[in-house]
């Protein structure tokens, strides 16, 4: 039988022993989105050495690929199969039904009211919940509307919170928050707190929204020294001048401290990462900052991302710092841990909050064309998948661990006090501050039950992405 040669697989460090050419007689009947899913997953996928059904023998015929592809009626379907060990080691993996709408998530544009929120159970209970306003985004429905970081609410639409019916609620378009006050009852306990209800709501309507990830920059004055204060959310490729912009200002004001806050920061760009250790360092020029590392078939792409001194052309403006202090929970993830991991091997990196996510991958958007970019998509559908692709290293060939970062000091946020974000008493930047002015270390641990990502707020949350051009323009197609 004529074998029909696999049009997407690589010439990169890949040898085959049995091929399929291209489809020009129909010889498939499968799903052209179950072509695109496996053949995708076959070529780029960190994790294929261990998926049996991607090895690149997998197949003998034509009819043994098309029955296998029909058996799936789903493209999710087939792609889930495909990830190894979905609940420890990939958890991030993503198959997308509209690329378009996803490419806009990823610049930082999408339908928001600008609230993020944390989810706590009430106390003594195992399924009623309440909120925390944890964070408004500036020039937002919400900012405009006057709700502050730390503002209560237990109800959405007059209905009480609960574990079943949060989610559904929050993805509302338009929705109304049930304002509530958090009661300590004057103890130091926890177990007689109560949330209590108000009358006071207020009307939320989602809008197309573009976020500048430089959410907020400070210059604190402490004992004489400048202290910077950055709370950045997320690492777009699209806001790097804006950065860059936060660290002429911090260079301006002779700043000798910094405290870096990605406690919100779900990650995003590989190279907008290295190009933050640049700008808080300045004397490691040309020095291997992180490393990423393929799968088996495209070791010939394993790359280092060096420490810079300028980028498109802008010169970088670089604190020359041999210490930073970093901000975290259990939302910092991925370019953020990046961040911690690569910057740890060269100067002293505090880190102060909780335990981050654990997510040392990076994933690339893969398309349905003949060399998986967006030029020539096929037409036909939207699918897109954002696979897991190589493994993110400092340069001493550390990874972050699975289980996360763990905190130099150990504090994380409370329902009691969240304080304000740059308010010197806030908790997290307070114990900052403390070191800085060198009073010790304290740790708090929480008592409070969180519910962690029960809503998805955003739409592409703990990513660790490669810019396409950074890897596409890299493999080498027939």
């Amino acid at each position: 039988m004529r074998l029909l040669k696999l049009s997407l697989l690589l010439l990169v460090a890949l040898s085959l022993t049995n091929c399929f050419e291209d489809r020009d007689d129909n010889a498939i009947s499968a799903s052209e989105i179950n072509d695109f899913v496996w053949k995708g997953m076959n070529v780029v996928y960190l994790y294929k050495d261990d998926v049996p059904d991607l090895s690149n023998d997998r197949f003998t015929s034509n009819e043994e690929y098309a029955n296998y592809l029909n058996s799936f009626a789903m493209p999710e379907t087939l792609f889930e199969s495909l990830i190894y060990e979905r609940e420890t080691i990939d958890r991030f993996s993503v198959i997308i039904p509209n690329y378009i709408e996803f490419e806009q998530a990823l610049a930082g544009t999408s339908k928001s009211n600008g609230l993020e929120f944390n989810f706590y159970l009430k106390p003594g209970s195992d399924t009623e919940v309440f909120g925390i306003i944890r964070l408004v985004l500036n020039n937002s429905v919400a900012s405009g509307l006057g709700l502050q970081r730390g503002q209560v609410f237990d109800a959405v639409d007059n209905t009480p919170l609960n574990t079943n019916n949060l989610n559904t609620l929050l993805n509302q378009d338009t929705y109304t928050l049930n304002l509530a006050a958090y009661n300590d009852n004057g103890t130091e306990t926890v177990d007689d707190d109560t949330i209590d209800s108000s009358t006071e709501t207020v009307m939320l309507t989602k809008e197309v929204y573009t976020e500048n990830p430089v959410h907020q920059t400070e210059i604190i004055d402490v004992d004489g020294e400048n202290v910077g204060y950055l709370v950045y959310n997320g690492f777009n490729s699209n806001f790097n001048n804006q950065l860059n912009s936060a660290f002429a200002e911090f260079q301006a004001n002779n700043i000798q401290h910094l405290v870096l806050d990605l406690r919100y920061n779900p990650g995003g760009s590989v190279n907008t990462a290295s190009l933050l250790g640049s700008m808080i360092t300045g004397q490691f020029n040309g020095d291997i900052y992180s490393k990423l590392v393929y799968n088996n078939d495209l070791q010939e792409l394993n790359s280092n991302f060096n420490f810079v001194n300028s980028f498109d052309g802008n010169s970088i403006n670089s604190l020359n710092l041999n210490k930073v202090y970093v901000l975290t929970t259990q939302r910092s993830a991925s370019a953020s841990e990046l961040v911690i991991n690569s910057l740890s091997a060269y100067i002293d990196v505090v880190q102060i909050g909780d335990a981050t996510t654990g997510k040392t991958q990076a994933s690339v958007t893969i398309y349905d064309s003949p060399d998986l970019s967006a030029n020539g998509v096929n037409p036909n559908h939207t699918y897109a998948m954002q696979p897991l692709v190589a493994n993110s290293l400092n340069v001493n060939d550390l990874a972050v661990p699975s289980t996360g970062l763990t905190p130099d000091i150990t504090l994380v946020e409370s329902p009691r006090n969240f304080g304000t974000l740059g308010d010197v008493n806030e908790p997290l930047l307070a114990a900052a501050i403390a070191d800085i002015q060198g009073l010790g270390r304290f740790s708090s641990q929480t008592e409070f039950r969180s519910l962690k990502n029960r809503v998805n707020i955003k739409p592409f949350e703990e990513s660790m992405y490669i810019e396409n051009d950074l890897f596409l323009d890299r493999l080498q197609f027939e």
